[in-house]
């Protein structure tokens, strides 16, 4: 079985802004700034022939760039945040690509939850009740706006997930252009 999940990855200039973001928050579990990403599709542990049969799908899938941009910060868990992230404004092809992505990994038997997609860079992540609510905010007011020009994904990439105590490990797996 391979922890799996399908995403985009990042420009330098957008990497270097989101490490000077990361830092300036009180985060006691930030992420290393290699493994930001955007996902797609989360794909859990699947086995191999399941994932080959994705890849195969993703080859025939149209695939097409999506024009990205940081969006701000936000946290996932209400009063108690589990987690603190960068928003990412994608255009059109950027929810297509997320659906079509979605669609081909269940036609191959991958479940995959029907949630609202909120695209975005997770950039640290809070045990339960670790985090300072109001501490957090007034950090995350003190670093807006984080924004940045406009990018084209050039790629996605079907990554490898390990988890190891020291924080998780992506390896590609398969790469996709896009264009």
């Amino acid at each position: 079985m391979i922890r799996a999940f399908l995403a985009l990855p990042l420009p330098e200039p957008i990497l270097d802004r989101l490490t000077i973001a990361q830092h300036r928050l009180p985060l006691p579990r930030p992420l290393e700034p290699e493994t930001f990403h955007i996902t797609l599709v989360f794909l859990d542990r699947q086995p191999e022939p399941v994932l080959e049969d994705f890849h195969n799908a993703l080859e025939a899938m149209a695939r097409y760039a999506p024009l990205l941009r940081l969006d701000g910060l936000g946290s996932f868990g209400g009063n108690d945040p589990d987690a603190v992230f960068a928003r990412i404004a994608g255009d059109a092809r950027l929810s297509a690509l997320h659906m079509k992505s979605a669609r081909a990994a269940r036609e191959v038997g991958i479940e995959v939850p029907g949630r609202k997609y909120v695209p975005h860079v997770t950039l640290g992540r809070f045990r339960k009740g670790e985090a300072q609510p109001e501490a957090l905010a007034r950090a995350m007011q003190a670093v807006e706006p984080l924004t940045s020009d406009l990018w084209l994904a050039e790629e996605m990439v079907l990554y490898r997930s390990t988890l190891r105590p020291e924080g998780p490990v992506y390896d590609p797996l398969a790469r996709y252009k896009l264009g």
